[in-house]
């Protein structure tokens, strides 16, 4: 079964460009568009060709790049026709400059004028020094722009062209293409609800060295964490073990054993309206762990297991909605039906790990949605879209609490 087109495909998609070194990541950004189907138009600023050139783009979008609206070939009237025609607009980086000029209304560049000629949707990413995007003119700018319905999609912390390190480097291309899908698909119905995501395995300690784990990546629980930001939520990640990057512009903590992760849980969960537990938390820990690297030996070595706590059992809020996941290899549906009541769960997501393209470390998932009105087979789907059908529901029983 086939799964259902991505929201930007075959969506027309400006892509402004102003003059800043992250001006770079706009051209993976194009790329990113342009692969999921998206018809792709960018917009240079005269200073964003010193750090990129438009053929950086016009070889990977195959689509028309404008530049200098004063130049012999350009003409204002296109760049008119170019806003009224366009389902969304991104702006990316966004620097100071152009922000302030955006907030003003000007329109002495492409980036500028088109913003002025579209209704299109407005997206902007800003890119800067710290000071730059903590000064109060540039707050009081993107603040104007809120209000007039842009979308602004948060610098992200790190290290800054400068060598310093602060909030400014703009967001990785797969958080604005997450804020581009929320805002064409005009889903921000988790806006001011905090939610709680666990992601990942957990590592029982042996010794110093080694520990029982499991196969868990976190792809899962990051593509939740991914659909909820984009839908507006606050996000708490609270990640095990993983292979893959968690998503930016969330709230991390980092873990190791079960343990820790409870800890970790009951102290995000104040305040919380849903807590999403797709991380794979060990059912049993070592009896006793070893303060020392322990040595082989021929006469084999014999470990005895305890059984962690159940952690989402022990979690309890009359206004919270939670959420688990059986992951099972048999008996799916009974296995996860007694979790759903033996937990006090409001909804349990039941994994085939089993089937292949689903479960661990796949980018697609098989999984049944069950809550107390019944069950819900979904078909062979990307864990993005798997993730925005469970967030579906947690919208549903949240309004119920």
């Amino acid at each position: 079964m086939t799964s259902p087109p991505d929201v930007l495909a075959g969506k027309h998609i400006l892509l402004g460009v102003s003059g800043s070194i992250a001006a770079f990541k706009a051209v993976a950004l194009a790329s990113e568009l342009t692969k999921i189907g998206a018809l792709v138009d960018v917009l240079l600023t005269s200073s964003a060709t010193r750090f990129v050139t438009p053929l950086s783009f016009s070889a990977i979008t195959h689509r028309s790049v404008s530049g200098d609206v004063f130049s012999a070939s350009e003409h204002p009237i296109n760049h008119v026709a170019l806003g009224q025609g366009a389902d969304i607009y991104i702006v990316a980086p966004a620097t100071a400059d152009c922000i302030a000029g955006l907030a003003m209304g000007l329109g002495d560049d492409p980036v500028r004028l088109v913003a002025l000629s579209t209704r299109a949707p407005l997206v902007l990413a800003p890119a800067m020094e710290t000071a730059m995007y903590e000064n109060p003119a540039t707050q009081e700018n993107l603040a104007t722009l809120r209000r007039r319905g842009a979308t602004i999609v948060e610098p992200e912390v790190g290290r800054l062209a400068s060598g310093g390190s602060g909030q400014g480097r703009l967001a990785e291309p797969a958080e604005i293409i997450n804020v581009a899908r929320a805002v064409l698909d005009g889903r921000h119905d988790l806006e001011g609800r905090r939610i709680v995501v666990t992601a990942g395995g957990t590592r029982e300690p042996i010794d110093p060295v080694r520990f029982i784990g499991n196969r868990s990546t976190g792809k899962m629980g990051f593509a939740v964490a991914e659909a909820a930001r984009a839908r507006g939520a606050v996000v708490v990640l609270i990640v095990g073990s993983v292979t893959e990057t968690p998503p930016s512009n969330v709230e991390i903590h980092e873990v190791g054993s079960a343990s820790e992760l409870g800890q970790a849980l009951r102290d995000a969960l104040e305040d919380a309206d849903a807590v999403i537990m797709a991380a794979a938390v060990a059912d049993y820990r070592v009896d006793h762990v070893v303060d020392h690297k322990m040595k082989r030996t021929d006469d084999g070595l014999v470990l005895r297991l305890v059984p962690n706590p159940d952690i989402i059992a022990g979690i309890k809020g009359d206004h919270l909605v939670k959420v688990g996941f059986a992951a099972e290899t048999h008996d799916l549906l009974a296995n996860a039906q007694a979790k759903l009541l033996g937990k006090g769960l409001d909804l349990i997501v039941a994994n085939d790990v089993a089937s292949p393209g689903s479960g661990f470390g796949t980018d697609t998932n098989l999984v049944t949605l069950i809550d107390a009105q019944g069950q819900e087979s979904l078909p062979m789907l990307p864990k993005r879209v798997v993730a925005d059908r469970i967030l579906d529901r947690v919208v549903e029983l949240l309004a119920r609490v």
